[in-house]
Order: structure tokens, then sequence, then C-alpha cells
């Protein structure tokens, strides 16, 4: 089989948008569970190719797309045939990280690219059979290994793989999906945000790097675990599409975990938030004692039929459990019935933690804690120096308490290693759901420190900060890492000629950064934040009595010229912030 890359659909984004206008569209439903239904044995697994592989092979779904094909093949076949309009392709394990467990490493590129193209002759097929368009999702799934959750009960600072790693992993898996010529890439049944924020970023990546090839639309799919209505790792359903609104998305969406009928309140919440289109592809209920799952084709779609009617999705499938029979029914449901519509979504700044914050007009002012600064408080400082984490997590803890919305943390000291210390205190911290649930504000004077930060926060944090300092070429670099990890950015009034002090000086740098955000990076307004430094005020000298009337000059222009964008600021000698 040759593995070139092929030619690719350039609209094929146009064309998913215009039907989903049009109709509710049908994903496949469950490929695990029925490849499980064929019974296969180790020796089925194996093949002629891997017969003496030293490690057992069984269970390892992914390498069925090298070793028995036709039954890989006839399963999508039959899901096309039941009225799917994309058929998802099987790699849900295809990454270097959960083929390590089966010693098949070497061979993710070549799997995902067979997979791909399994999916896309049998898509070809029907499309031509039917002369309606069928679609493949080239499936990422969500990895055996997380970056937000400790593998140690006595150490919570610690992770089994690191962001480098995870990217690097989808960028393989995501090379042989394109070149296999998936129509979209489907990162799914999401159940760590920051892993998910890696494969973004991996995807983001890919198209960098392979600016020739057409750029094929991104769809996100999480997943709720119980009836908390949060990931694993604690996230809301709110903050965990506010973690990744930075990307590009054509769909997001739910799957897996639970069944239909304990799905709703989550999607419905999905579909008012998400300017993109909306999706959702559960389970046959839950799984019973021996694994299985007993929801009927009938039973499936009585649950999930509010979803129809009352315009919650746009896209609609099966996930664990269920079976050619339930999309069948699904193809019936939706006959007919209008897709959802794309709602008007507000242009305010959503930032997140384990929780949702958004910024309205009437919001007023945001407290920062500013005590998770070595610089900011001598206690902090002094915890971190002694590495007393415990009692620097209690300082942090104490912020929130006292109605901090977000806590910045820095930890810049000639003493400190920072690059070290930073990832660190954030791990820790993500793991006290009374912190974690604010967003973290990742301040250094050094951008490979924030960008050490940025690794470690599964949530929508704030970088602090960029400017202008070092000239536009280095501005817009540090700009698009920034958009790339999907923060919102403080941009200080400083520019080649130093620091700002007058309102027209802080004006004609923030308006110039603002230009440069939105225009070249690709910023939203709403993601960028003003800081025009008060400086010094109160001190006695004469060079200072107008330093606090200039800022509140500047913040006037400011809103004036760019009103989505906010304002921070600090009044040296008397608090840190407000």
């Amino acid at each position: 089989m040759s593995t070139e890359p092929r030619g690719l659909v350039s609209n094929v984004g146009a064309r998913l948008r215009a039907l989903m206008d049009e109709r509710i569209l049908l994903l496949d439903g469950g490929m695990g569970s029925t490849i499980q239904t064929y019974r296969l044995q180790e020796s089925d697994f194996r093949g002629d190719r891997f017969r003496d592989h030293p490690k057992d092979l069984k269970g390892d779904n992914d390498l069925l797309v090298l070793t028995a094909p036709h039954i890989i093949s006839e399963i999508h076949e039959r899901y096309l045939a039941a009225g799917s309009d994309i058929i998802e392709t099987n790699t849900f394990n295809s990454t270097s990280v959960s083929q390590a467990d089966y010693g098949l490493e070497d061979l993710v590129y070549e799997m995902n690219f067979a997979a791909a193209t399994l999916c896309r002759r049998a898509a070809d097929k029907y499309s031509a059979e039917t002369n309606t368009p069928r679609f493949v999702a080239g499936g990422i799934g969500p990895l055996n290994k997380t970056l937000s959750i400790s593998p140690s009960v006595s150490d919570a600072s610690i992770r089994s793989i690191t962001w480098d790693e995870v990217v690097d992993a989808y960028l393989e898996q995501i090379r042989g999906l394109v070149a296999g010529g998936s129509d979209i890439l489907l990162v799914e049944t999401v159940f760590d945000p920051l892993n998910c924020k890696a494969a973004l970023y991996a995807i983001d990546l890919f198209w960098e790097r392979n600016p020739t090839l057409p750029r094929l639309p991104t769809w996100v799919s999480g997943t709720i675990t119980d009836d908390s209505g949060r990931t694993l790792t604690g996230q809301t359903v709110e903050a965990f599409y506010t973690s990744i609104s930075h990307a590009d998305l054509l769909i997001v969406g739910l799957n897996c975990a639970l069944g239909a009928d304990k799905m709703r309140p989550y999607i419905e919440k999905i579909s008012e938030i998400c300017p993109t289109y909306t999706s959702c592809y559960p389970n046959a209920g839950l799984p019973n004692a021996l694994g299985g799952y007993d929801e009927t084709p009938e039973q499936f779609i009585q649950n999930i039929k509010p979803f129809v009617y009352e315009g919650f999705v746009n896209v609609i499938g099966g996930c664990c459990g269920t079976s050619f029979d339930h999309i069948r029914l699904l193809k019936e449901l939706v006959k007919g019935q209008t897709p959802r519509r794309l709602p008007v979504v507000p242009q305010y700044t959503c930032l997140s933690g384990l929780e949702r914050l958004v910024i309205r007009p009437e919001t007023g002012f945001c407290n920062i804690g500013e005590r998770c600064n070595v610089s900011g408080s001598r206690l902090f400082c002094k915890s971190i120096m002694e590495n007393n984490y415990a009692e620097a997590l209690r300082t942090a803890r104490q912020q929130v308490e006292a109605g901090a919305v977000l806590i910045d943390i820095n930890l810049d000291d000639g003493m400190l290693d920072a690059m070290t210390a930073m990832p660190h205190f954030i791990k820790l911290i993500s793991t006290d759901p009374d912190v974690a649930k604010v967003p973290f504000v990742i301040d250094s004077s050094k951008f490979d420190v924030i960008v050490a930060g940025l690794k470690c926060t599964q949530g929508r944090c704030v970088v602090n900060s960029i400017s202008l300092k070092d000239g536009e070429e280095k501005f817009i670099q540090n700009a698009r890492t920034v958009k790339r990890f999907g923060a919102a950015v403080i941009v200080m009034a400083f520019d080649e000629n130093g620091q700002a002090t007058d309102a027209r000086r802080k004006h004609e740098i923030s308006l110039r950064s603002y230009n440069i955000l939105t225009q070249v990076v690709g910023f939203q307004p709403q993601d960028i934040i003003m800081d025009m430094n008060i400086l010094t005020i109160a001190t006695g000298l004469e060079e200072h009595d107008n330093y606090a009337v200039e800022f509140f000059e500047a913040c006037r222009l400011v809103k004036r010229d760019m009103p989505l964008v906010k304002i921070s600021g600090g009044v040296s000698n008397v608090s840190f912030a407000f």
C-alpha cells in the first residue's frame, strides 16, 4: 500500500457547513463494541505479519486496519448503508503513546494512513452509489495518559507524560490521517482538556508546517464522566468549551461515558454557549456489570429524541454499544427535522479554571490575587525558597477564599530556577479544586517560563505579559505562541523607545499593539488586556504627580477606540492590582 500523501478536497468545510445548515447529519455508531461482536481471537489480531510479535495483541482494535482490513471495511460500509453521513477512522488508540502497550509504536503512521484509506474508499463508494456526499472523520483519541492528573497518590506534581511528548504523538497521527484522505479531524472523548489543547496545538502546528496542504476543519468532542457534569479532570462543560474556544473549530460536542438520558443538560448547555455547530453521540446507556450495553435501539431513540426535537444538535450518532440498527433508527428520527441554528454569542472575555469566568459589562472589577508572586509576598517567597509548597498552596487558597477571581503566579527570582518552579507549582495547585476553579495568570519576564506554565494549565489562562519592547517581530512571535496555547494576553504599554508615562503614549502603544494582535496574529479583541502602567504615585516627587491622571485618561482613550479590550492596572505603592 502506498503511503504518499493524497490530494484532499479543499472546500470540505464549506460543504459540511452547507449540509449542516440544511439538515442534521449522521455520524456512525460504536466501532470497538461492534468489533467485539466478531469474537476475534489473538490469531486474528496478529495475522501473518505479526505471528511472532513478542507481545499479546488481542484487544488492539486499531491494528485490525493492517491485519483484518476486510472486517473494518465491512463495518464502515454497514454504517454507511444504515445512513451515516460521516464515518470515523478506526484510530482511537493509533498514537505512539497508546501503541507502546503493544510494542507497535513504529507503525503509528502506517496505521493511521491505512485506517483513513479504508474509510475513504468506503465513503467514496457510497457517495457515488447514492449520489449523496459521505465524509471521513479522522479519529484522534484522548491517549491512555493524562497531562493533568498525577499517577502518584503521594506527589501531585508528577505526570506520566510531558506536553511535548503528547504534541509529538498527535503530530504523527495527524500526518497519517491527513495523508490517508480524512475530511475532518475529530479530537474525541476528551476527558482531559489539557490533552485536547495539546492535540489542537499539534493540528495548528501541522498546518503551519504544511502550508501547501488544504487545511481541514476540526471537530472536538468532550466526555462527561459522571452525574457531576464535569470532565475526569474536574472541568465543567462551560469551562471545557472555554479552554478550547481559541481554536478554529467547525463542530463542538459531547460523546461517550453517559447515555443520552443523562447527557441532556450538558449538550443543551453546549448548544447555548457555542457559536460553532454542535454534535452528540452518546453510549447506548451505561455499561452493565459485564461491560456490555443493554439499551436497545428503540430505547436509545426515545432518550435522544429531545436533542433533535429541541434543536440542540447539528450532528448526531452513537458511541459505545450502538450498532447499525441504532443508526438506522436515527436516520428515520432526523428525517425532515430542522437542524440547530447557530446562536449569536456575546463578545465577552471568557477565561476558565475548573469553572468558567465570564467578564460582562456589569461584572465590575475583577480581583487578581497577587500573593503567589515571589516579589509580592514575603511569606510566599519564603515558602517557595524553602520548598514548602504546602504553605505556598495555602497562600493561593486564601486569596480565592478572600474573593480573587484570578490567581497571578510569578516565580521570577535570581535564587530560583523558574523554569522548574513554575510548572511544579502549577501542577500542584491544579489538583486543589478550591484554587484550580479560578483561571491562572501566568506571569514572568521570561517568555520561556510563561510557555512552561502554559504547558501545564488545562484552563484558559492569561499571559502576563508581552510588549513591543523588543520590536514587532518578537512581539508577533510571542503573541502567536500565546494564541496557539489558547490564552488571553496582557500587553504592557512599552515599546522600542521605552515605557509610556503619559496618556498619549500609552494610547499610541496600546492601539499599535491592538492592531497587530487583531489584524496580524488573529486575536479576538476581548482576549486582549491592556496594562498601561499607573507607575509610582504619592511619592512626593514632582514628576510623579500626574501619573494617576495620565493612567485614567489613557483608560478613557483605550476604551473609546478599543471597546472590547480589558484594562488592568496596579498602584505600585498602594496595592498590587485591582
